[in-house]
C-alpha cells in the first residue's frame, strides 16, 4: 500500500471542499471495499453488527450456492476459501478482531451442522481447510482477546477441535492442530 508523499498531502490540502468530495466519490465508486469502509466510518446506522449480518449472509450464500455439483468436496473447499476472504474483508472494514473471530465461528458452525459428512471423502481438501480455520480461530482467540473473553468461545472451539481430532484424517495433517483452547491458570 503506497504511503502518501508530502507533495500529495499538500496538493490535497489545496483542493476545495467540492473537489475533495468529487475525488472521494470517484474513489468510492471504483473500490467496493473503500465504499464499505467509508459507510462504516461515516454513517451512524452502519456498525459492527450490520457488517456481521451482511458478512454472515454472504457466507451462508457462498455455501448454499457454491456447495453444489458433482464434486461437492471441491465446491465446499472453494466456498470455504471465499468465506475466509469475506471474513478478512469484514475485518479490514471494521478493524475489529472480535468480529473476525465471530464470523469464523459462524462459518465453522455452518460447516459442522451441514457438511461433516464430506470429512470422510477420499479428498482431504475440505477437511484440511476446515481444520486450518479451526486452528487459526483458536490462535486468534488466544492472541487477540482478553483472557476473560476466552470462556465465551471455549465450548464451541473445543467441540470443533474434538470433532476434528476424532476423524482419521487428523493424523495426516501437515500442521499441528490444537487439542483445545487452553485457559490460563
Amino acid at each position: 500500500m503506497p504511503v502518501p508523499s508530502a507533495d500529495f498531502k499538500r496538493a490535497l490540502k489545496q483542493l476545495s471542499e467540492k473537489e475533495k468530495e468529487a475525488l472521494l466519490l470517484r474513489a468510492a465508486r471504483r473500490d467496493a471495499e473503500l465504499y464499505d469502509t467509508l459507510c462504516f466510518e461515516l454513517l451512524p446506522d452502519v456498525d459492527a453488527a450490520t457488517v456481521y449480518e451482511q458478512a454472515s449472509d454472504q457466507i451462508h450464500e457462498l455455501f448454499a450456492v457454491g456447495a453444489t455439483g458433482r464434486l461437492l468436496n471441491r465446491s465446499l473447499t472453494k466456498a470455504l476459501g471465499k468465506t475466509v476472504k469475506e471474513v478478512a474483508r469484514a475485518r479490514r472494514i471494521t478493524k475489529d478482531k472480535r468480529l473476525e473471530i465471530d464470523l469464523n465461528l459462524y462459518a465453522l458452525r455452518h460447516i459442522f451442522e451441514n457438511y461433516t459428512g464430506q470429512f470422510e471423502s477420499p479428498y482431504a481438501g475440505f477437511f484440511t481447510a476446515t481444520a486450518r480455520l479451526a486452528g487459526r480461530t483458536t490462535q486468534l482467540v488466544q492472541k487477540n482477546l482478553h483472557e476473560d473473553l476466552w470462556l465465551e468461545y471455549k465450548a464451541d472451539l473445543d467441540d470443533f477441535l474434538t470433532q476434528l481430532h476424532a476423524r482419521s484424517k487428523s493424523r495426516s495433517l501437515k500442521f499441528e492442530l490444537p487439542r483445545e483452547l487452553e485457559l490460563p491458570d
